[in-house]
C-alpha cells in the first residue's frame, strides 16, 4: 500500500477476529485497502481474540493489534490469562490495551469484577507505555475514578454514548473520543449533537465491526470499509469537507496509536 493511500483514512477500533468473517475476512481486507483505509486495528477483547489480533497483525502490514479483555468477560479471567495477556502485549505490533472498562448495562460479569480487571488491565498499560481504548455503558462516572490516577495517559473513550457532561469531562481530562456508524441513525441526533460538540482534533473513527452498520445497511454486517461513510457523516455535521475530517482524524490515530 502506497503512502498516500495510508493517510486517508484509519479504522481505530473493529473485530476482524471474530467468527462473522470467517467465511470472507480476506476478501472483507482487501476492500477496506482498495476503499482508501490505510490502517486498521483490530481490538482484542478475550485472550483468543488478543491472539487473533495479533495473528492478524503479523498477517497483514496495515493491521494492527491490541489486547485486551471486555468487562462482559471479567468473571472468568485468572491469574493464568492475565499473565498471558501481558505476554501477548508485549509483542511487536500490539499499539494499545483495550478493550477494557465497566459495562453496567448488561452486566454479564460482577461489578466488582469488572472493576478489579479494569484497574489491573490499565495499570499495565501505564507500565507498559501502551494507550487504552475504554468501553463504557452506564458506568460513567466510576471509569473516571478509575483512570484519572493514571493520568497523564493517552487514553480514548470507544464508541461513545455519554451525555455533554461526559463528554466535557473526558475533553478536559484529554481523553480522545471514538465515534461510530451509529451516528448515522435516524434516532440518533443526541450522538450527532456530540460530535458536533467535540473538537476534530481529538476525534477517531471506528467501525466496531461486525456490529453498528451504517443506517442504510441496518441489519447487515459491518465492515472496515464504511468507515468512509463515518468521515462522510461527521463532514456533514461539522459542515466541513471530507478530506479535512480524514487529514485530522487520520493523524489524531496515527500519533496516539504511534502508526509506522
Amino acid at each position: 500500500m502506497g503512502d498516500d493511500s495510508r493517510a486517508k483514512l484509519i479504522d481505530t477500533h473493529c473485530h476482524l477476529d471474530f467468527p462473522e468473517f470467517d467465511l470472507d475476512r480476506d476478501d472483507v481486507i482487501r476492500r477496506a485497502k482498495d476503499t482508501g483505509i490505510g490502517y486498521i486495528i483490530n481490538i482484542g477483547s478475550s485472550l483468543e481474540g488478543s491472539r487473533q489480533a495479533v495473528a492478524l497483525s503479523k498477517q497483514y502490514t496495515f493491521i494492527y493489534a491490541t489486547v485486551g479483555i471486555h468487562p462482559h468477560e471479567a468473571d472468568k479471567v485468572n491469574e493464568e490469562i492475565y499473565a498471558q495477556l501481558k505476554h501477548l502485549a508485549k509483542e511487536n505490533k500490539v499499539v494499545a490495551i483495550g478493550e477494557i472498562g465497566l459495562d453496567y448495562y448488561k452486566n454479564y460479569s460482577l461489578i466488582s469484577n469488572q472493576k478489579k480487571l479494569f484497574k489491573t488491565l490499565a495499570e499495565l498499560a501505564k507500565d507498559l507505555g501502551l494507550p487504552l481504548i475504554i468501553h463504557c455503558r452506564q458506568a460513567e462516572e466510576d471509569v473516571l475514578e478509575i483512570l484519572k490516577p493514571l493520568l497523564p495517559h493517552k487514553i480514548v473513550l470507544h464508541c461513545f454514548s455519554g451525555n455533554t457532561d461526559f463528554l466535557q469531562a473526558c475533553l478536559d481530562l484529554g481523553f480522545f473520543i471514538s465515534f461510530t456508524l451509529n451516528i448515522t441513525y435516524k434516532k440518533a441526533q443526541n450522538l450527532r449533537t456530540l460530535v458536533k460538540i467535540a473538537p476534530l482534533e481529538r476525534i477517531f473513527l471506528e467501525t466496531d465491526a461486525p456490529f453498528l452498520p451504517p443506517e442504510s445497511l441496518r441489519g447487515r454486517r459491518n465492515e472496515p470499509a464504511y468507515v468512509k461513510i463515518l468521515a462522510e457523516e461527521i463532514a456533514r455535521i461539522k459542515d466541513i469537507n471530507f478530506e479535512e475530517v480524514a487529514a485530522i482524524t487520520t493523524a489524531n490515530a496515527q500519533k496516539f496509536f504511534n502508526l509506522r
